[in-house]
């Protein structure tokens, strides 16, 4: 009797393993672990006292966040993060914080700025037109969008011209040290297939942020809300937005 409850439960937990949905919960595991690590990670960024100046985040149209990035041991160069994207909903970015989308980072200037220690990364999209180029393909800073280190500071004033020029503002955080950080040469990309782990099926960047094809999951709603609290509205100029 034993050795058959022992043979239908094994079975059962086969069974149970091969399930479509059972295997999504799998593969998007490490998804919900990354989103939940980049809303703890923002929301201490937030507190520090010297952090990113309010001004700015109220005037971005995207936030991305990579936590822990680890720079690879192997060749030159070889660094990459991931992380996830979050943009105001609408056309012109003007609406609340949307659904975040996959994100990843690469190239040989993280790997400079990282020394061997998991660094993470914030960085501020600026314009819809830094954001429309990101959501429609590979990006590479510096080239592709103008991108510039980010100041700090409460009190740091946002009218500079490198600010006003740039398209992507970054910042890192690394040892407990927190500054702004010049990732030019690097290249941001959806990260396609993260996206579907997360979401069950193939979906762009676009369909998730712009499109909406999908609300918020439980794992992202810290990162979406505290964006909604902290910064409820874009207060870009007007004419920066058509």
């Amino acid at each position: 009797m034993l050795k058959r409850f022992v043979i239908s439960l094994l079975a059962a937990l086969l069974v149970a393993a091969m399930l479509p949905g059972t295997a999504r919960a799998s593969k998007g595991e490490h998804e919900q672990e990354r989103l939940e690590d980049a809303g703890q990670v923002l929301k201490e960024i937030l507190n520090i006292p010297d952090d990113i100046p309010k001004e700015l985040l109220d005037r971005a149209e995207c936030v991305i966040v990579l936590p822990s990035v680890k720079k690879l041991a192997i060749g030159i160069g070889g660094s990459f993060g991931r992380g996830a994207m979050v943009c105001r909903s609408g056309q012109s970015f003007t609406g609340s914080w949307g659904p975040p989308a996959m994100y990843a980072l690469e190239g040989a200037n993280i790997g400079f700025q990282l020394g061997g220690q998991a660094t993470d990364f914030v960085l501020l999209v600026m314009n819809p037109k830094g954001a429309k180029s990101l959501l429609s393909s590979k990006v590479k800073l510096g080239a592709d969008a103008a991108a510039a280190a980010g100041p700090k500071g409460r009190s740091a004033t946002a009218a500079t011209d490198i600010v006003m020029k740039a398209e992507v503002l970054s910042y890192s955080r690394s040892r407990g040290l927190f500054a702004g950080v010049s990732l030019e040469g690097s290249t941001l990309r959806s990260d396609g297939g993260a996206n579907e782990n997360l979401y069950g099926r193939s979906l762009s960047a676009k369909d998730i942020i712009q499109q909406h094809k999908v609300g918020t999951p439980g794992s992202g709603q810290a990162l979406v809300s505290l964006l909604n609290s902290k910064s409820p509205r874009n207060l870009s100029d007007a004419k920066s937005l058509k």
